[in-house]
């Protein structure tokens, strides 16, 4: 075990961002819209998540046991902040939406975890959640332009945002009930 989380508390933080996020786009749709469709190419929001992917993976890999791959610590850990700084130079094309995809599969990893051999079935509420996290993540890193495409759909209509933010919204009210009854 890596993170030490409980069922409970993986619960919760899923809940609580699902709760934000649908919140979010059904109380202020202009504002959260006008992020969402400058998120993809902003330069900017693309450092701040990529750098906090890194202090993450750099966490990691500084502390995980690795077994015995434990001889690659030390080059990965001198290779991770090359490879950051090269992605800053170089990646100029959706670099916001690589990152977010990177951090939607480091967030799936101590979810699953927390679900791991636990009995109950509404293990699976986080356990979906965090397949949809590593589906989007591993689209999103080699394949970034779907991103807009799903931001581009999703923007379409009215009722396609209210529709989608309400089923957020009720999926993360389902799981942050769990987490508080059952967990």
């Amino acid at each position: 075990m890596i993170y030490h989380l409980s069922l409970h508390t993986a619960g919760l933080i899923a809940g609580l961002f699902l709760l934000l996020v649908g919140v979010l786009g059904l109380v202020i749709p202009d504002s959260v819209r006008k992020f969402a469709a400058a998120l993809p190419r902003s330069r900017v929001t693309g450092i701040v998540l990529l750098s906090l992917a890194f202090l993450w993976s750099f966490w990691l890999l500084a502390t995980m046991e690795m077994g015995e791959f434990s001889a690659f610590r030390k080059p990965l850990l001198i290779g991770l902040p090359i490879g950051f700084f090269l992605v800053l130079r170089f990646v100029e094309e959706f670099l916001a939406v690589r990152a977010l995809g990177i951090l939607f599969l480091l967030a799936a990893e101590p979810l699953l975890e927390a679900a791991f051999l636990r009995y109950e079935a509404s293990r699976l509420l986080v356990t979906v959640f965090a397949y949809i996290l590593i589906v989007a993540g591993l689209l999103w890193v080699t394949m970034p332009y779907l991103l807009r495409d799903h931001i581009s759909w999703s923007t379409r209509s009215h009722g396609r945002w209210r529709a989608l933010h309400v089923i957020a919204l009720l999926y993360g009210a389902a799981i942050l009930a769990f987490a508080i009854i059952r967990y």
